[in-house]
């Protein structure tokens, strides 16, 4: 893949499902459109803080794993392992069964029937401890991730060349929204002062909304995964996750301004699909499909975009010994991975059936931080381990802008977890469980 194609993954997989519904969490946590503004920067600037940081690493170490490879080099094999682990059966999984869940969220827009619960188990296994209600559109969504499984499965370069298309697609749609919005005779700047009562507000209701902004931001990172299918990844790398984290930022705010201008906060608050309240205001109740047929053409991007780069990390795993040895396999005909796509596909799939949107995010957030964060210092550690390494990029702002960005995600992962154990509990078990793994596979290597 080019430079294209590895920019598009970026923004792709990043702007999904986030930026049409997480507004509406944001303003009931802080309270005020300014401050959801200030959330949104906040975490804007976090993440290219990563991206910078990342960027070094992706240039000097441009293998197929992404976080892996760099943590394997920098920590050694334990902690490469933990992180390809996590991906695989919390991280990255769970993103693509977010994605799903907020797809079929927008299509129950034309086909209410979606949300309707055919099965329910009554055992304390559903969102917030509850029964499990098993949902028609639940369906539909693991419909959706097995058909991309398969587009990717036979070759990179197709889901490449879709990555492209619908990338580009959901920017022009994402851009008329915007400009419906800030050009809406329903609009008003009095609306960016009307606040509503936060919940929980402080600064416990400012890590709520970063961790709902930085859902919406994820993704940034994928392109690394990708490294040795990327054509001139000491150049292509740093330049797709930069520009591609900046073009990103500038959607977001616009996005927001649009939707503020239009919608007072109370309104922002009260709306579970936040464009689609918007243009329903400005256009009438095609306005509101339109926005519905947006949000899925950017959900299907972002995950075809998660599946195609996500599957590469249980592969680099199974490569070096440290996975089930079939997912090492490529296939003769495609070149892809691919055991490694069907086992990310079957398993985002399972977990779509075990959660809602909102607690979905949270899933993928808390163990992904804790992993970018180490993977942030890394740059440190590599710095001063190997002081020799070729490195076609070096971050700017060094040591600063990789030690913020590390004391902000430690932050960030202590307020996650007082705010919402369960779903880091979940998080943490699963990181935990694969521990004996980890042994089993490295005394086979070693034999």
């Amino acid at each position: 893949m080019g430079l294209w194609a590895a920019i598009a993954i970026v923004i792709g997989t990043a702007i999904g499902s986030g930026i049409f519904l997480v507004p509406s969490d944001m303003v009931k946590a802080v309270g005020t459109p300014g401050m959801v503004f200030v959330v949104w920067i906040f975490g804007g600037v976090l993440t290219l803080f990563g991206a910078l940081t990342y960027a070094e690493l992706s240039a000097a170490l441009p293998e197929a794993g992404g976080e892996y490879v760099y943590l394997t080099a920098a920590y050694g094999p334990f902690w490469g392992f933990i992180y390809g682990w996590t991906q695989t059966w919390v991280a990255k999984a769970a993103s693509i069964a977010t994605l799903a869940t907020g797809f079929y969220t927008y299509t129950a827009d034309f086909f209410p029937g979606l949300k309707v619960a055919f099965y329910t188990i009554a055992l304390p296994i559903g969102p917030g401890g509850g029964p499990l209600e098993i949902r028609y559109g639940q369906l539909m969504g693991i419909g959706l991730i097995l058909f991309l499984a398969a587009v990717n499965y036979i070759g990179v370069r197709v889901g490449g060349g879709v990555q492209i298309g619908v990338t580009a697609l959901k920017l022009a749609l994402i851009g008329g929204l915007i400009v419906a919005g800030l050009l809406s005779s329903h609009g008003s700047s009095a609306n960016f002062h009307v606040g509503m009562p936060a919940d929980p507000g402080g600064i416990p209701g400012f890590f709520a909304a970063l961790v709902a902004a930085l859902w919406a931001y994820d993704g940034w990172n994928n392109a690394g995964m990708l490294g040795s299918e990327i054509e001139r990844p000491q150049r292509n790398l740093p330049l797709a996750l930069i520009s591609g984290t900046l073009l990103m930022i500038a959607v977001y705010l616009l996005t927001n301004l649009a939707y503020f201008y239009v919608l007072s906060g109370p309104e922002v608050g009260a709306s579970e699909r936040v464009a689609a309240t918007m243009m329903r205001r400005v256009l009438g109740q095609p306005g509101g499909a339109v926005v519905s047929v947006a949000a899925m053409i950017s959900i299907f991007a972002a995950l075809n975009g998660s599946i195609l780069s996500g599957s590469r990390v249980p592969y680099a795993m199974a490569r070096d010994g440290y996975f089930f040895r079939a997912l090492s396999r490529v296939n003769p005909s495609f070149r892809t991975p691919g055991p490694s796509i069907v086992l990310l596909g079957l398993w985002s799939s399972l977990i779509l059936l075990s959660g809602q949107y909102k607690q979905l995010y949270t899933l993928v957030i808390f163990p992904s931080w804790i992993l970018y964060g180490m993977t942030a210092a890394s740059v440190i550690v590599l710095r001063i381990r190997r002081p020799d390494m070729k490195r076609p990029y070096r971050v700017l702002g060094y040591p600063v802008v990789p030690a913020l960005f590390v004391l902000v995600a430690v932050a960030l992962l202590y307020s996650t977890l007082v705010s919402s154990p369960r779903e880091s509990g979940i998080g943490l078990v699963l990181i935990i469980a694969g521990l004996p793994f980890y042994f089993h596979w490295k005394r086979r290597r070693l034999v």
